[in-house]
């Protein structure tokens, strides 16, 4: 994660661990979750989540003020101009729910997703780190968080198909058997967006997905793809 500001990080964002869902009927079988009992990061995690220096910017999350739509005729679709991609693309909106511990719905089968990985590139193995990275705005009037596992694309498939995985397409079900197996607890990170704030995120390479947990009033986020170099938007941390 791209930030200058260890306390301004800490004062929005929390963690704790996943596991699979069981014998919930709104999750799809072997979804992975967030278990709650959110707590404050500390310092060395906050310092453990820095990008490192020339980090690529395809892996690199950051949590951003976009420009914010206006009653001028401002559309949404033209937001990521002269950020950096002339072939951005502008995904839509999706509105959720107060009260939800994860926000994306399988549109085939109504059923929640849970974390998960986008698969807009499709992208092999030893690429899935160079996809396009995805920039979200919080139109409120209600905050949420962004939440991200400790766990990327490629630790995931390497784990669960140790022999093969070179040849393999990463995706959310390499994810969901690796936590099924996991010896150790996955961690997880939820940071809040407030309305006006967004974030842009390799929602390819790392597991993640929205959240409105805890929250009085609905959410809807607009989405763009596209490739961005790290600080094209101004940081809120």
């Amino acid at each position: 994660m791209a930030f200058e500001d260890f306390r301004a990080l800490r004062a929005r964002c929390e963690y704790s661990t996943i596991r699979n869902a069981e014998g919930d009927p709104r999750y799809e079988d072997g979804a992975v979750v967030p278990r709650g009992a959110w707590q404050p990061i500390t310092e060395a995690q906050a310092r453990a989540l820095a990008a490192r220096l020339g980090a690529a910017s395809d892996v690199t999350v950051e949590i951003v003020r976009p420009p914010e739509p206006d009653r001028s005729g401002f559309e949404l679709e033209t937001l990521t101009a002269g950020l950096g991609d002339m072939n951005a693309r502008y995904l839509g909106q999706a509105l959720a729910a107060p009260g939800m511990p994860t926000t994306t719905v399988n549109r085939n089968s109504g059923r929640l997703l849970g974390l998960h990985l986008d698969n807009w590139d499709k992208l092999i193995y030893e690429r899935t780190g160079r996809g396009r990275r995805r920039i979200a705005l919080n139109l409120g009037p209600g905050a949420r968080y962004l939440v991200l596992a400790q766990l990327d694309a490629q630790a995931a498939c390497r784990g669960v198909h140790p022999a093969d995985f070179a040849a393999r397409h990463p995706h959310t079900g390499d994810c969901r058997a690796y936590v099924a197996a996991a010896r150790l607890p996955v961690h997880c990170f939820r940071i809040r967006i407030d309305p006006g704030e967004g974030y842009v995120a390799p929602t390819e390479y790392l597991l993640h997905d929205g959240s409105t947990e805890g929250q009085a009033l609905p959410s809807v986020i607009a989405f763009w793809l596209g490739r961005w170099p790290t600080g094209a938007l101004p940081s809120l941390v």
